[in-house]
């Protein structure tokens, strides 16, 4: 494909991806995850030729201007969009694939000082969503999404959602298709939460034992007061 196509397409997505895009000519006035990503081409066709300090230097740029860092040998596919994007970090090594989106404060980085493949495989299709750390050289599967504030750490199989610190594996359907084009789910708010389940059957639990207990009580405080009874009985008679 080439550079113009692989443009016309990172336009194209912020519309279908952003519901306030109104007209070509704001997205490439006013939308700086599109310019980070037009200056990442750039930056990365300079890295390939080997021209590094240059790459840098543009590199260096875009993040003055839009708060995205985005390393010039990082490999980024078709469809990339980046949502607000202030405080993205996409390291050396990383490749992503195509139709991937990202939201403010994504760091996808490496673990340790080693060189080499340090960073993650981000697979087609992908949904990382806000504050979101993916750290180490894996890869994340085709239709995944990654729930906001999660840190992962460890391969993701496709079609799965991760949530939570450290990042859990919840299975889910893959995304739909319509007319042979994938559907990118952004509904990344409505993801599963299997901390706060944890927590909802334990104080159901609770709840339970709190029930059984009080229960207990109740009968033994009849029992006592029944002994009491045939005690103060027994004593009258007596008498």
């Amino acid at each position: 494909m080439g550079w113009f196509s692989t443009l016309k397409r990172d336009i194209e997505v912020v519309f279908e991806r952003d519901p306030v895009a109104r007209s070509v000519l704001e997205v490439v006035l006013c939308y700086p995850g599109f310019h980070a990503i037009v200056f990442h081409r750039i930056a990365h066709y300079f890295y390939c030729h080997r021209f590094f300090l240059i790459a840098r230097l543009i590199s260096h740029i875009s993040r003055f201007l839009t708060g995205i860092e985005i390393h010039p040998g990082a490999r980024i596919g078709r469809g990339f969009f980046i949502d607000h994007g202030s405080g993205v970090v996409i390291g050396e090594t990383t490749e992503i694939g195509d139709n991937v989106t990202i939201y403010q404060g994504v760091t996808l980085g490496g673990t340790g000082k080693q060189k080499g493949k340090r960073h993650p495989t981000i697979g087609n299709n992908v949904v990382i969503s806000a504050g979101a750390k993916v750290l180490g050289s894996f890869t994340v599967g085709d239709n995944s999404k990654i729930g906001a504030g999660s840190v992962v750490l460890k391969s993701v199989p496709p079609n799965s959602t991760v949530v939570g610190v450290p990042g859990r594996l919840v299975i889910r359907d893959g995304a739909k298709v319509e007319d042979g084009r994938v559907e990118v789910d952004l509904e990344h708010h409505l993801l599963p939460d299997p901390i706060a389940d944890t927590l909802a059957a334990l104080q159901e639990k609770i709840q339970e034992l709190e029930t059984k207990i009080e229960m207990f009580e109740r009968k033994d405080r009849r029992d006592t007061g029944l002994q009491h009874l045939k005690q103060k009985k027994g004593k009258t008679k007596y008498a």
